[in-house]
């Protein structure tokens, strides 16, 4: 029984733990930092760079000698010629032979170098590329962020419109009942109740609709519960309109990722032409290479007097007819030597330099010092438009920004002065001395004055993220 009493409180233990994971609502920050760690194009540019590392030893590499080894084994079967005695017998014959080449580059028209500085740029190419996409997908994560905030805002103005219009109803319900206003004045209002519970419903969709998308960004699996905190306060912090646009410019110039990748581009295209030219000039190459072989076949151990056939004339001495004769011999045979004293006995070394000019290549030297070239002046030309987008796009932001705060400034006292306005309608109205209808435009255009409101708030905050985003200030600190 003592163990059944504790069961409620795990139960409501776990039911608090799996309430506050669904209630868990996401900061800007964390948002970004999720984005950034499980957005699949990063880590498709992650792979890259780890490419580009892979490109670089391979071009280390080629410093370093080539080493290669190989052995084989035959069989030779058929008509061969025994070694032992010269003729030509049908026999099976075996051999074994090894060897090792050694090769290594002394000039290669600088080509090795050249490529050993390409891969390296191109691994800062890389980094730069990633670091591109983190931003490009910080940015989107803090646009969608704050749609989300301004949806939630949107919605909140929308039920105070309501909550207004439901009020009025229930005062119009009162001046119909004491003959102050005529009854068509109270169906005005419950039309204008029913199109503002259409615009709540419209307004719910759009903050789900923008939650999803969020949801999307970060790569979320379930996001049916996923929402944002509501409280977050953004704006120029950093003060970033107080400096001259020229500074914001300078200051780009060296943090902008994008002229960063084109500056390497542009280094990497250099290298490129120099190994290209390096095609052109001679290339010499030391070698070294040692081989050894064995064979299976009886070999001849030595000579004994040949019994059956001792002698054999060779002619006579001139005067005394007296016959020559020399000794006949046959030779004795034995098995093959040892493997490892054959291969001692037999092996043979190499070694020397080979000097390669080229003189003509059906023009593949020339042509690849072409295509360098173009590419070359490509990524010029790149650069050049990169500085060129950067500059307008600070400029743009700039004045972006500027006028996205003179637009929210505008709207605020476009508000206040809605806001008079419909204050001094409702007297009259309640007093009977506006109708309905006047009564609904007012209350119209106070709502449209809080939209804009809100519509020029979040977008002053999203141009100075883009602003401070081009002086450098990430969209989070890390």
């Amino acid at each position: 029984m003592k163990k059944n009493r504790w069961i409620p409180l795990v139960l409501l233990f776990a039911f608090s733990l799996a309430s506050n994971a669904q209630d868990k609502k996401w900061t800007l920050e964390e948002c970004v930092k999720y984005a950034v760690e499980h957005n699949i194009s990063i880590k498709q540019t992650a792979l890259d760079t780890q490419s580009a590392q892979i490109d670089k030893k391979g071009a280390l590499g080629s410093f370093l000698p080539s080493l290669n080894a190989s052995a084989s084994h035959s069989w030779n079967i058929g008509l061969n010629q025994d070694i032992t005695t010269g003729l030509l017998q049908n026999q099976t014959t075996q051999f074994t032979s090894a060897g090792a080449n050694v090769g290594i580059d002394i000039y290669k028209g600088l080509q090795n170098q050249n490529t050993y500085r390409r891969a390296k740029l191109s691994i800062i190419a890389a980094q730069y590329k990633l670091t591109k996409m983190q931003e490009d997908v910080a940015l989107n994560v803090a646009n969608a962020f704050l749609q989300v905030l301004f949806n939630k805002e949107f919605l909140k103005v929308q039920h105070e419109q309501m909550g207004i219009n439901e009020k009025q109803l229930a005062r119009s319900q009162e001046l119909v009942n004491a003959g102050t206003i005529p009854r068509g004045d109270l169906l005005d209002v419950k039309a204008t109740l029913a199109t503002n519970n259409q615009n709540v419903i419209a307004a719910e969709n759009a903050l789900l609709i923008s939650k999803l998308s969020l949801a999307q960004l970060l790569q979320l699996d379930d996001f049916t519960k996923f929402d944002v905190v509501d409280n977050t306060i953004l704006g120029d912090d950093n003060n970033v309109l107080a400096q001259d646009v020229n500074v914001i410019y300078d200051k780009a110039k060296q943090e902008r990722t994008g002229l960063k990748i084109a500056q390497t581009n542009l280094e990497i295209a250099q290298k490129s032409l120099a190994i290209a030219k390096g095609g052109l000039m001679p290339t010499l190459q030391g070698f070294y290479s040692f081989s050894s072989r064995v064979a299976y076949s009886d070999r001849v151990t030595g000579v004994v007097p040949d019994a059956l056939n001792p002698t054999t004339s060779v002619g006579f001495v001139e005067g005394t007819n007296q016959n020559v004769l020399t000794p006949n011999f046959t030779r004795t045979l034995g098995g093959p030597l040892p493997f490892f004293d054959q291969f001692s006995n037999n092996k043979g070394q190499s070694f020397g330099v080979q000097l390669s000019i080229p003189i003509f290549n059906g023009f593949s030297a020339r042509n690849n010092i072409e295509r360098s070239k173009v590419t070359l002046e490509k990524s010029k030309i790149a650069l050049e438009q990169e500085s060129l987008d950067l500059q307008r796009n600070v400029y743009t932001a700039f004045a972006d920004a500027k006028g996205a705060l003179k637009s929210y400034d505008s709207a605020l006292s476009a508000l206040e002065a809605r806001k008079g306005s419909y204050d001094y309608a409702k007297e009259k109205f309640d007093v009977g001395l506006m109708n309905s209808f006047d009564l609904n435009q007012s209350q119209t255009l106070l709502a449209n004055a809080e939209s804009e409101v809100l519509r020029t708030k979040y977008d002053y905050i999203f141009k100075i993220k883009i602003l401070e985003f081009y002086f450098g200030i990430p969209i989070i600190k890390n």
